[in-house]
């Protein structure tokens, strides 16, 4: 943000100064009680001063929670990716755990040439610093257009790589919950550079039986019983089989221009073999995708099985004919999108401010009628009338319920930070607005052709191709103007999205809603068809 305004007053920064932030472990403390120490999030940190033996770079990536440089160590001069996770954006308990989750099943992972090894934690008073292993090689989509021909074998390569990565998951107790092209990048730019899974973020311990409730992923990649609130590992063949289907044709299985249809097609699980290249695929190829794609996890090929189908298991004699130029654009398109809509929710994090929601506790204690420290659904649901919301009644108990984390049937301060923050996005769109503003540059009210290839060079490294640029504003422009509205800016962000990079608990809770009108046998109502 530029200087739009004068420097701040000595009495304004003493203001400032004296605002609690209500993300410590020490925010809500009766008065006068001892301080403790700030926010600690790693149980066994490597160490705490990162810069006492590693040299950070150049950035390399940027995400809501913090910032991805190059890092190199002191001692022996080796490259490696530094994810420095801000702890001032981790808003609620379960941002916190999420992190600290991640570095524990990191940890737990054996040594494997397809996961990325996480070298080192430290933790300071600011930050949490992941030193992982370097990936220089770019992301998976990117690599197949690049190539000018593209096969079955080549994507029975892929897969083979994905699903080991899968099996080793599982014989280790992990889902990974969050399987998609974008989670994973080639080690270097050799051809021979060994693809890696990257991201663990949402990955979670299991035990043999357990099953999960809580809906996490991307929404392209869900299974249907994620939607369900009942899952286990399966879900994670499941999430492969999407990518080889996307790898065998462009485009994913389940697709509608709206979160709700997303999800509606992935119940529904009817999987499309007519259109091209369809046709042109081999029977084996297709039967394998049909496996993965069982929308019955009981009957669902595991990890081990698919790697001994015979399309996989006998690789070699896959065909070696190109599947065509029409499947590369498709998929460049596809990857193009979705690095526009990143950025955009880059642009949408870093508009997150503290302030916005650090006067929440004033709204908690004016809900809280009895004073007792916890918020009962009835006067949640008061509260949140008084600040004109209208969300409906079962709406707002699935809400509270996906944010009750002890499951006490009540909400506490930090429960309701996390509640409050997905009320305040969905209710308004004012962050989408702030992204849209970012990249209409002339302020015409539109994004127009210019524009879009501006943002879209940045992300694909080099000049886009027209015909990418021709194809999004095909699919996002619904007027045929020639230009994106606002308006068809918000659709396009809001389909199909993975919104856990903006908030995790946003997703969580859209789909939560949705699975409401989902019969217990996974069936929906004709009027949800339509």
């Amino acid at each position: 943000m530029g200087n739009c305004c004068g420097a701040p007053s000595s009495q304004e920064k003493n203001r400032r100064k004296q605002k609690a932030n209500p993300f410590t472990v020490a925010y809500n403390r009766p008065a006068g009680a001892a301080p403790r120490a700030g926010l600690v999030v790693l149980r066994d940190p490597t160490g705490r001063d990162l810069e006492a033996s590693h040299v950070l770079g150049g950035e390399l990536g940027r995400g809501e929670f913090g910032v991805t440089k190059l890092c190199t160590d002191s001692a022996t001069g080796a490259r490696m990716a530094c994810k420095s996770i801000s702890k001032r954006k981790l808003r609620t308990p379960i941002d916190v755990e999420d992190v600290r989750r991640e570095v524990e099943i990191m940890r737990h992972m054996p040594p494997h040439p397809n996961i990325v090894s996480l070298s080192a934690a430290y933790e300071d008073e600011d930050a949490v610093h992941l030193v992982m292993e370097l990936c220089e090689g770019g992301e998976l989509f990117d690599r197949i257009v690049a190539r000018g021909h593209y096969t079955e074998r080549a994507a029975a390569a892929v897969t083979r790589t994905i699903v080991e990565v899968v099996q080793t998951c599982h014989r280790n107790g992990v889902i990974h919950r969050d399987l998609k092209p974008e989670n994973f990048l080639y080690a270097s730019k050799k051809e021979s550079s060994p693809l890696k899974a990257i991201d663990f973020g949402l990955s979670v311990f299991f035990r043999p039986g357990e099953r999960f409730t809580e809906i996490v992923g991307s929404p392209y990649y869900m299974a249907p019983e994620v939607l369900k609130r009942n899952y286990g590992p399966e879900i994670d063949v499941w999430s492969a089989g999407v990518i080889l289907y996307i790898l065998l044709c462009g485009v994913p299985p389940f697709w509608a221009e709206t979160e709700q249809g997303v999800a509606h097609a992935i119940i529904r699980s009817v999987v499309d073999f007519k259109r091209e290249p369809w046709p042109r695929v081999s029977e084996p190829a297709k039967d394998l995708v049909k496996r993965m794609l069982d929308p019955n996890p009981l009957t669902r090929l595991t990890a081990a099985q698919v790697l001994e189908h015979p399309w996989l298991h006998d690789s070699k004699k896959n065909p070696d004919i190109q599947l065509g130029d029409a499947v590369r654009a498709k998929l460049q398109q596809f990857s193009a999108m979705n690095k526009l809509k990143k950025k955009a929710l880059r642009v949408i994090a870093e508009h997150l401010s503290l302030e916005e929601v650090a006067d929440i506790k004033e709204m908690f204690d004016s809900m809280d009628v009895d004073k007792n420290g916890k918020l009962t659904f009835e006067e949640f649901k008061a509260g949140l009338r008084k600040l004109g919301n209208k969300m409906h009644d079962s709406d707002l108990r699935m809400l509270m319920d996906a944010a009750d984390v002890d499951k006490n049937g009540t909400l506490d301060y930090g429960e309701f930070v996390t509640v409050s923050v997905h009320v305040k996005k969905i209710s308004s769109e004012k962050h989408i607005q702030e992204a849209f503003s970012f990249f209409d540059k002339n302020k015409s009210g539109y994004i127009e052709i210019e524009e879009l290839r501006e943002a879209l060079t940045d992300e694909l490294e080099g000049p886009a191709d027209e015909d990418i640029i021709s194809s999004i504003i095909h699919d996002v422009d619904t007027d045929k103007d020639g230009k994106i509205s606002f308006e068809e800016f918000a659709a396009m962000m809001k389909a199909g999205t993975d919104w856990r990079k903006a908030s995790r608990q946003y997703s969580r809770q859209r789909f939560t809603n949705l699975s409401l009108k989902l019969h217990k046998d996974g069936s929906i109502n004709d009027d949800d068809r339509k």
